[in-house]
């Protein structure tokens, strides 16, 4: 399986999880939100927003257009951070290392 086919698994994984948990949204945030230039819009969305309507977007269009993925980037400390404290992120998270690691 290559990276990019992996990567599309588990961002497929991803999205099922979030709806699974409720925390998946019909309605895209502000355009001014999405346009926040803090790293994961920590000013503008809740982390779970981020993955939605930035992470997984960006990463299915990259995969449509054939362009080049990103590598070397690493989302699971942050995520660990603002979910510490909540046990039921825990298989949020083991998606989110997953997808660090196949970005590896």
């Amino acid at each position: 399986m290559t990276a990019t086919t992996q990567l599309f698994s588990l961002l497929q994984q991803l999205e099922l999880q979030l709806q699974h948990a409720q925390l998946w949204s019909e309605v895209p945030p502000s355009d001014e939100a999405l346009a926040s230039t803090q790293p994961f819009a920590i000013d503008t969305l809740e982390p779970e927003q981020w993955l939605q309507w930035i992470f997984i977007a960006r990463i299915k269009a990259m995969i449509a257009s054939g362009a080049a993925l990103p590598k070397g980037f690493s989302m699971a400390p942050y995520f660990v951070e603002v979910w510490k404290n909540d046990a039921s992120k825990s298989e949020l998270l083991m998606l989110i290392k997953q997808i660090d690691e196949v970005c590896a």
